[in-house]
């Protein structure tokens, strides 16, 4: 009598977006003919709206009970949003997938305005990303930028309540969860970068699990994965946190990889250091290479 394998366990937070990720990944691997179940968990991370992200301890607060999971054999793997996983993870864990990308952008989201441009002078502005509030600070000094923490549904909440005139999200987790209609503005690259991984989901597993490297493989766009290695490697090689004022944005195109990145003062100079360089597409240590390099040009001119 033959025993069907134990189904996979996939660990999430349990804020909606999460969710949607976890059934994402669980769709496509059922569709691959794997039993998967979901192990729904709250973070240290969702705990915690009270202060920003960077003073207690940065995004990687979202991800450690996760990883408990996985290291107590409570789950097999664990679903992320890229930009939430610290660049460096703990010894005994890898990255084994990185998905198709959905849109990298930043979206402008108000009742009021159309446009961060049509703003009046002196307006609230939400975000508690430290890169968001020194690229809003570049493109409108005038604006008074002020926290915003909580899952997708909550920063949409206190924008509705009128807490402030226009808030700034990721466009993927908008669109993931059919809100695209909310989105006023896209920010084009060229205008507001984006963060390192942004729209990109993670899959984490033990790295000790070689079984499930080749079951994630079908779900792996090697796209994606080059151009968030070159992103996390800037990243990384900025100090590694993902809590600081940096922007990383990679794309391929005819052969090559192109990697642009911005560093601001979390102080209050609204000038933004920016560098920029491109690499042909090759293994994935050239990508991480060209982060380093592009790195090395931030901090030559005085980033970091």
């Amino acid at each position: 009598m033959s025993t069907s394998p134990a189904p996979l366990v996939i660990a999430t937070r349990e804020s909606r977006l999460a969710l949607w990720q976890a059934e994402h990944v669980k769709a496509l691997l059922e569709a691959r003919g794997h039993r998967v179940s979901l192990l729904g968990m709250t973070t240290l991370g969702d705990q915690i709206l009270d202060r920003s992200l960077s003073k207690v301890g940065g995004k990687g607060l979202f991800v450690k009970e996760l990883e408990v999971a996985l290291e107590q054999g409570r789950a097999d793997i664990a679903v992320h949003s890229l930009k939430d996983v610290p660049m460096d993870l703990p010894e005994g864990f890898a990255l084994a997938c990185v998905m198709e990308r959905e849109d990298p952008r930043d979206a402008w989201v108000s009742a009021q305005c159309a446009s961060l441009a049509a703003l009046p002078a002196g307006a609230v502005v939400g975000t508690s990303s430290l890169r968001r509030t020194v690229l809003l600070r570049a493109l409108r000094p005038d604006l008074k930028i002020e926290p915003l923490r909580g899952n997708l549904d909550t920063r949409l909440r206190k924008l509705d309540e009128g807490q402030y005139a226009g808030i700034v999200l990721a466009a993927a987790g908008l669109k993931r969860l059919g809100l695209g209609a909310r989105i006023r503005q896209l920010f084009e690259p060229g205008e507001m970068l984006p963060a390192a991984g942004q729209g990109a989901l993670g899959i984490e597993i033990r790295a000790d699990r070689a079984d499930l490297v080749a079951a994630l493989a079908p779900l792996a766009h090697p796209q994606s994965w080059h151009a968030v290695t070159a992103e996390r490697a800037v990243s990384r090689a900025m100090g590694g946190s993902c809590s600081m004022p940096l922007a990383a944005f990679a794309t391929l195109e005819g052969g090559l990889i192109r990697l642009n990145a911005a560093w601001g003062d979390p102080g209050g100079s609204a000038t933004l250091v920016t560098a920029s360089a491109t690499a042909p597409v090759g293994e994935l240590s050239g990508a991480a290479a060209l982060g380093e390099q592009v790195a090395a040009q931030l901090r030559a001119q005085g980033a970091g």
